[in-house]
């Protein structure tokens, strides 16, 4: 057998090719949908108040609260630096907002809020959100990333969707059309004053300086309602109550909402294909509501 030499320097330069690339490697980050600020004891009546008041100090308002269902409440949460990145970015109304979680688990309560990162990455915003992450863990804490085993990385988030031929944030679903953005406002508003097909309204947004207003939108009936989905797909320790509500963005007069086969998954990364059929209707359904509420055909 012939035996080949290698060079003392040729060993060098592969070490520190190993060395580099094993650098890239360990640098490579994997975010997750959700923080969990806390596990706390006690009253969640008191620990709500405890986080509205920390929400308050830390710098962010507190645009609208929902309680889908027993032991689970949201706040949704905004503030300058979100709406201004909002306002830079396409469709950035979706990211102008935070949801907040407080959640009762067995004898705790969980306090747990969507990663900033997260969302800028996957919503294709104009900046990371790193500035409004440090300041919602100052407020709130920051234990660790849940929803998702592994994580994805910016790469992959980036252009995220649940698997081939399912849906990207950018294949968003028209609600309805509208010749003015003031009549489009107008319509949502009236449709959710009128709960149409079980929606209610939780908050609105109007990011600076464009014609875009997001909507937050419960859904209280048929498969789709925020009860049936969840039931499903929120049966790990860590709860994913942040998943919630769903969004309709009013843009130039159009009214979009992100199609639910792409804003489920963004939520559930790890949701295995038999849970995702459980709920197979729940797309279908969230947006024939959200439609007869924007007032579409």
């Amino acid at each position: 057998m012939r035996r080949v030499k290698i060079g003392v320097a040729s060993v060098f330069i592969l070490l520190l090719n190993l060395a580099w690339f094993g650098g890239i490697q360990a640098e490579t980050r994997f975010y997750k949908p959700y923080v969990l600020a806390k596990e706390l004891g006690g009253d969640i009546t008191q620990i709500l108040e405890e986080v509205r008041t920390a929400l308050n100090s830390g710098g962010f308002s507190v645009v609208g609260e929902n309680n889908p269902y027993s032991g689970a409440h949201t706040l949704v949460v905004t503030n300058a630096t979100l709406k201004q990145v909002a306002s830079q970015s396409e469709y950035g109304g979706y990211g102008s907002v935070l949801r907040v979680a407080v959640t009762k688990s067995g004898d705790t309560v969980q306090v747990s809020y969507t990663n900033p990162e997260y969302m800028a990455i996957s919503y294709r915003m104009a900046a990371s959100l790193i500035d409004v992450s440090e300041s919602l863990a100052t407020a709130l804490g920051r234990v660790k990333e849940f929803g998702s085993d592994t994580g994805l990385t910016e790469f992959t988030l980036s252009k995220y969707h649940y698997m081939m031929f399912m849906p990207y944030f950018t294949d968003q679903l028209k609600l309805a059309k509208y010749d003015d953005h003031g009549r489009a406002i107008e319509a949502v508003e009236s449709g959710l004053a009128a709960e149409k097909s079980g929606t209610k309204k939780v908050y609105r947004v109007d990011p600076p300086g464009k014609n875009e207003t997001l909507f937050g939108v419960a859904l209280t009936k048929g498969e789709g309602a925020d009860t049936t989905v969840m039931a499903t797909t929120d049966i790990a320790p860590l709860k994913h109550t942040a998943h919630l509500p769903y969004e309709m963005l009013v843009s130039d007069g159009k009214v979009y909402t992100l199609h639910g086969k792409f804003r489920i998954a963004q939520s559930f990364p790890d949701l295995t294909m038999g849970t995702f059929m459980k709920i197979s209707d729940a797309p279908d359904a969230i947006e024939e509501a959200l439609r007869a509420a924007a007032g579409g055909n």
